[in-house]
C-alpha cells in the first residue's frame, strides 16, 4: 500500500475513534440492553488477503435459524428453484452479454456438458445454501430498534476503523467480499479488484447512491476493477482518493443503503 495512503489511513482512523468513543460506548450499552448477545460480530472477509471483518450487530442472536423460518413467508422474491431444474439447462447471464464463442470465465467440461467456471461456481454455492444466498426480507424482524439505527446512519460500520488501523483494510477501496463470493471470482478478469485494498468507502459505493441504490452486478465488478487500476505500477493519485471521500459525504445523508 502506498505511503501516503497507509499513513492518511491510521491519521483518519485514529482520530474518528477517539472522537466518536463517548457515542460509541452509548451506542455499545443500547445493543446490549436490547437484545442478549455480543455487541459485535466477526465474519471472514477478503480484500488484498482474508481477514476477521468487524460490524457491530444489528440483528438479534440466532438469526441464521430464524431467517430459515422466514425465508418461505417473507421472501420478497421468488427465487425458489424448480426441482427438475438442471444447471446445464440454464445460460450464464454475463457469457449472454458476449460475443458468441466468448465466456466470462475459463470453460470447464463435465457430463459431456460445458459451462464457465463462474456459472458453474455460482450455481454449485446456490444449492450449497439452499438457494437462500441473498434471500431479502421485507421488514426484518431480525433487525432490531437499534440495529435499524445504526444501519441507516452506517455507525454499525464504525468498528471497521480498527480493520484500518490492523492494515486489513483503508479508508478507501474496495469492499471486501465474504470468502464465498471471492472464491467466484476465478478469472483474471473478473479477480483484478483484488489488487486494491479493501476499503470503507469507495467508487461503487459512491456512485450506487447517485443511482438511487440500483446498480447491476457487472457494473460494481466493472467499478471495483476500474479503482483497483490505481495500484498498478505508479497509478495511485492520493487526490483521487480525496474526491471519493468528499463525495461519500453527501452520499451518508442519503437513505440508501449500499
Amino acid at each position: 500500500m502506498p505511503l501516503s495512503k497507509r499513513i492518511f489511513d491510521i491519521f483518519v482512523a485514529s482520530f474518528v475513534l477517539l472522537v466518536a468513543s463517548p457515542f460509541l460506548l452509548l451506542i455499545l450499552l443500547a445493543i446490549k440492553l436490547e437484545s442478549k448477545g455480543k455487541v459485535y460480530y466477526i465474519s471472514k472477509r477478503v480484500g488484498r488477503k482474508t481477514f476477521d471483518f468487524y460490524k457491530l450487530r444489528s440483528m438479534r442472536t440466532g438469526s441464521d435459524e430464524l431467517l430459515k423460518k422466514l425465508a418461505a413467508e417473507k421472501n420478497q422474491y421468488n427465487t425458489q428453484p424448480k426441482a427438475n431444474e438442471n444447471i446445464f439447462d440454464m445460460p450464464c447471464p454475463r457469457c449472454s452479454k458476449l460475443t458468441i464463442g466468448e465466456t466470462c470465465s475459463p470453460l470447464m467440461y463435465i457430463e459431456n456438458h460445458q459451462i464457465c467456471d463462474y456459472w458453474y461456481n455460482h450455481q454449485k454455492n446456490e444449492a450449497a445454501n439452499n438457494s437462500a444466498t441473498f434471500v431479502k426480507i421485507v421488514n426484518d424482524p431480525r433487525v432490531t430498534r437499534v440495529g435499524k439505527f445504526i444501519r441507516n446512519t452506517s455507525i454499525d460500520e464504525l468498528p471497521q476503523l480498527i480493520n484500518v488501523l490492523k492494515g486489513d483494510m483503508s479508508i478507501v477501496g474496495n469492499r471486501p467480499l465474504p470468502v464465498y463470493e471471492a472464491e467466484l471470482l476465478t478469472a483474471d478478469a473478473l479477480s483484478n479488484r483484488f489488487l486494491a485494498p479493501a476499503g470503507i468507502t469507495g467508487l461503487w459505493q459512491v456512485e450506487l447512491r447517485g443511482k438511487g441504490g440500483n446498480m447491476s452486478e457487472e457494473e460494481r465488478i466493472r467499478l471495483d476493477n476500474e479503482y483497483a487500476e490505481h495500484f498498478k505500477g505508479d497509478n495511485y493519485s492520493f487526490w483521487y482518493d480525496m474526491k471519493l471521500i468528499l463525495r461519500t459525504i453527501p452520499a451518508l445523508l442519503q437513505k440508501d443503503s449500499v
